[in-house]
């Protein structure tokens, strides 16, 4: 079944990616796109209400997630243009996601990969681009910006400041509402996604990125960095020593823009002996040189539910099920979208690999940010731990303690989680705040 999937989706896309690019209005002609794309992104015009952008909930000083603390410090979900009208997932970021392919089952890897939003649901099967298909989707969005339609965008667009700007690069006539609102609205959709693969939205300026430079320039392999041999803090091989003669272990990348902790830190996030984290939030370079920190596939973690979120509450018609609806993610998107139980079912409760860049960025200290989905956990150092706690759960290693944290929303299909030792949480943390832009100037 699943290689007959495989075959329609290839088929899908050849004839998808024909009707694209065989619009000559579809075509960029002059002017800047990425400029264009800018203007839409904050624009707050472009909501039911003239006062919701893309931005309100994918901020640049929060790395293009949730900027608003007391929200994700709660349910973690944003309200929408209209009252008391929520989604059901907080903000995933929006920067470092151009390179996501297109929504596909790998064979050779067992699993599901690419597409936009936390469950795929933005595929790329219709445009060629996932990107630009997530960049579409919360305009016409009821529990987002709630424009009812995409004449309506369309006539926003033409009302706008920028609507020359728009006829610049895509054209004249290129804003013909009437005609071809559709058009239009594909066109919105890329010039938005072309400001979100910009330099602007992926500048690569963080603390880790200075270091992969200085580690290239040494000839050594960041992809490759693991613990040594010896103590670690906690001895014993689940230790991070510093010793032996292996040229990858931590401490042959000292001097090079990293501290000691930080260093460890990567090291257990990549170790296929310890944290292994690496094995989805990939340190294989994207193509601008630099990793992304994720693979772009799909896995359920076992997060529990937050019971603050609050789509919970909403009316019936958007959700049925009450206090008792459960987040499906992309196997729930499969279902939806009309596949079989043998291939829905394997997919329930995974959700999109997040890239960790600036996964800790934020306006000040004490701004709280939101991990996981529904944004249950409220710090690095929450999350971080639940990996090392649920590893040692799943290990037996627990001793007959209750477990810390409530039950997964979804038990099946979960992830194995790699064991790793408690002193090294605090250290991938501190990696992890190597991450954040603007370190440097690039």
């Amino acid at each position: 079944m699943k290689k007959f999937i495989f075959i329609w989706f290839a088929l899908t896309l050849v004839f998808g990616w024909q009707i694209v690019f065989s619009k000559d209005k579809n075509q960029v002609t002059g002017g800047d796109i990425v400029t264009l794309g800018k203007l839409m992104f904050f624009d707050s015009e472009l909501s039911a209400n003239k006062k919701q952008s893309c931005s309100a909930c994918h901020a640049p000083e929060t790395g293009f997630t949730g900027p608003d603390a007391a929200i994700n410090g709660g349910g973690a979900v944003y309200e929408g243009a209209l009252p008391n009208h929520f989604g059901n997932r907080k903000p995933p970021a929006s920067a470092y996601a151009g390179e996501s392919p297109v929504l596909h089952y790998d064979e050779s890897a067992g699993g599901w990969f690419g597409g936009m939003f936390w469950d795929g649901r933005a595929t790329g099967w219709t445009l060629g681009d996932p990107l630009a298909e997530q960049a579409q989707g919360p305009f016409l969005n009821p529990l987002e910006q709630t424009i009812a339609n995409g004449q309506i965008l369309c006539v926003k667009v033409k009302n706008s400041s920028y609507a020359r700007l728009f006829e610049n690069v895509w054209g004249p006539g290129s804003l013909d509402c009437a005609k071809n609102s559709n058009g239009v609205y594909e066109r919105i959709g890329r010039s938005i996604a072309a400001y979100e693969r910009s330099q602007e939205v992926n500048p690569f300026t963080s603390k880790f990125d200075l270091f992969w430079d200085n580690a290239k320039a040494k000839g050594k392999d960041v992809t490759k960095i693991k613990c040594g041999t010896g103590s670690g803090g906690m001895g014993g091989t689940m230790g991070c020593g510093s010793g032996g003669s292996d040229p990858n272990r931590w401490s042959a990348f000292r001097n090079l823009g990293l501290t000691d902790a930080e260093l460890q830190g990567l090291a257990v996030f990549n170790d296929p002996n310890r944290a292994n984290c690496s094995s989805c939030h990939s340190l294989k370079p994207g193509s601008k040189g630099y990793p992304l920190f994720t693979d772009f596939g799909y896995d359920n973690l076992g997060l529990p539910k937050n019971p603050d979120n609050p789509f919970y509450s909403m009316p019936y018609n958007w959700n049925p099920d009450g206090i008792e609806w459960i987040d499906g993610g992309l196997g729930g998107f499969l279902k939806s979208a009309g596949y079989p139980p043998d291939i829905y079912e394997p997919e329930m409760g995974k959700f999109k690999v997040p890239t960790l860049r600036n996964v800790d960025l934020r306006p000040s200290e004490g701004f709280v940010k939101a991990y996981g989905h529904n944004g249950y956990f409220k710090s690095l150092e929450e999350i971080v731990f639940f990996y090392h706690w649920r590893a040692m759960m799943g290990r037996g290693m627990g001793g007959g303690m209750a477990d810390m944290f409530p039950p997964p929303e979804v038990e099946q299909n979960r992830t194995p989680l790699n064991m790793f030792p408690r002193p090294q949480v605090d250290n991938i943390v501190l990696f992890l705040k190597t991450l954040s832009d603007g370190y440097f100037v690039r």
